[in-house]
């Protein structure tokens, strides 16, 4: 090769950042991150809107005293502390009852399922499940538990409204579970299995542990989710205006930051106004924490 040929391929194999490729890159990846900028510009002012107008709002007693109802004739309109506890405390009953179900239908899914009829059926009703509007949950729940009081004649009640979020946390729990499980090595089954090991005990002392950090993502968005949840517990917890004091008081109306947001946001006094604020403030931030924990935990390394 002559040094005039290789003058020609080192020119050529030089960056040149006036070629066509080269601009048309900087002018596609200037237009991709325009559009990553508008995307999320929506969501910053969203989060920032709520936290100036909701943070203002936040004191001592608004975290602790319950609310009082619009146009009662009073100084103060109370606080939101029983939303804060009827939130957790429905989320908690959601949590019971669709984490051992989530659980136990994707260890089936991944464990024991051949990929039959049956399982791609699960699977189905699965993705059909996590796209309904969660209205459709709270209208299920509405029929079947708070009209036919069928639970100890209870009507709108904590419990229903914890089995309507829970419907809405299923499959997140289903599908995180059965994923997480499949990214676990099949070496480790094979050698569990090869000196003895029952089935049971290598799915709970080998493959669970393994897919923990999947399954506990999974979990955590699902609480996320249910969380904010306004419409099921429209149509199951309702609304009450006072604390919960005892067991028995999450057989009867609840109150939620979710409902309580919607029920004040509509009334015409400032009062009322402020504390939907307020609560969606603090739900805000239960949001943010969870979707930071759910982060964290997938980016854990594994032990």
């Amino acid at each position: 090769m002559n040094n005039k040929s290789y003058e020609n391929i080192s020119s050529q194999l030089l960056f040149n950042s006036r070629g066509k490729r080269n601009i048309s890159n900087r002018l596609l990846t200037l237009v991709a991150g325009t559009f990553a900028v508008i995307s999320i510009t929506p969501l910053i002012l969203l989060i920032a809107y709520v936290l100036i107008k909701g943070g203002s709002q936040i004191n001592l007693d608004l975290l602790i005293l319950e609310p009082q109802p619009p146009g009662a004739g009073v100084n103060s309109a109370g606080g939101i502390g029983n939303a804060i506890i009827g939130t957790i405390i429905i989320t908690i009953i959601a949590s019971l009852i669709s984490i051992p179900i989530g659980i136990g239908a994707g260890v089936y899914l991944a464990e024991y399922s051949k990929n039959g009829s049956f399982s791609k059926a699960i699977r189905f009703g699965t993705n059909v499940l996590s796209g309904i509007p969660s209205i459709i949950a709270g209208i299920v729940i509405y029929a079947l538990i708070v009209v036919t009081k069928v639970i100890f004649g209870s009507t709108f009640s904590g419990i229903a409204g914890g089995m309507a979020l829970s419907i809405i946390m299923l499959p997140i729990i289903i599908k995180t579970t059965d994923e997480g499980l499949k990214l676990v090595s099949d070496d480790l089954r094979r050698g569990a299995l090869a000196i003895g090991a029952s089935m049971y005990t290598t799915i709970m002392r080998i493959t669970l542990p393994h897919a923990f950090k999947s399954i506990s993502t999974g979990i955590v968005l699902g609480v996320a989710r249910a969380s904010g949840e306004t419409a099921p517990l429209i149509f199951t917890a309702l609304f009450s205006y006072y604390h919960i004091s005892t067991f028995q008081d999450i057989f009867y109306e609840m109150s939620s930051l979710s409902v309580l947001i919607y029920n004040f946001a509509l009334e015409p006094y400032k009062e009322q106004n402020e504390l939907a604020w307020a609560a969606s403030f603090i739900l805000v931030i239960l949001v943010l924490i969870l979707n930071l924990i759910s982060r964290l935990i997938g980016n854990t390394k594994p032990s």
